[in-house]
């Protein structure tokens, strides 16, 4: 295939750590300005994630839907709650593995409803300055 010359559009995702969009943008700029040429952030959405559970040896990230179950104790029914959690892994059951292997110490029951491979490039979590 012979290069044209014409440069190519490409999209990709990132997952920032942040407590505002202004901050997220600053921070990927950082962060990817010296791995690639020219670039744009052309658009910032929040996540709301209860987890991040990062392996360096893996070279993709997870969504996850884990449900909590809980029992209501008034109806006594039982009550599951939804929270979106991120592993980095090399494939689907490594994935899972991170998961079970990071939710160990919780005292709560829970299930791992949901389980996919996200377009996330790299994750850039919260990182306090050093003075």
């Amino acid at each position: 295939m012979m290069d044209t010359g014409v440069q190519k559009r490409v999209t990709e995702a990132y997952l920032v750590d942040a407590l505002s969009f202004t901050e997220a943008e600053a921070r990927l700029y950082e962060e990817i300005k010296h791995a690639t040429g020219e670039f744009m952030v052309a658009n910032i959405k929040r996540a709301k994630l209860g987890e991040l559970f990062l392996d360096e040896t893996g070279d993709r990230y997870y969504k996850a839907k884990v449900l909590f179950i809980s029992l209501d104790e008034k109806s006594g029914a039982e009550k599951k709650t939804a929270v979106n959690m991120i592993a980095q892994a090399t494939d689907i059951k490594g994935a899972i593995a991170a998961i079970e292997n990071g939710m160990k110490s919780t005292m709560s029951d829970y299930v791992i409803a949901s389980v996919a491979e996200t377009l996330i490039m790299d994750v850039f979590p919260f990182k306090a300055d050093k003075e």
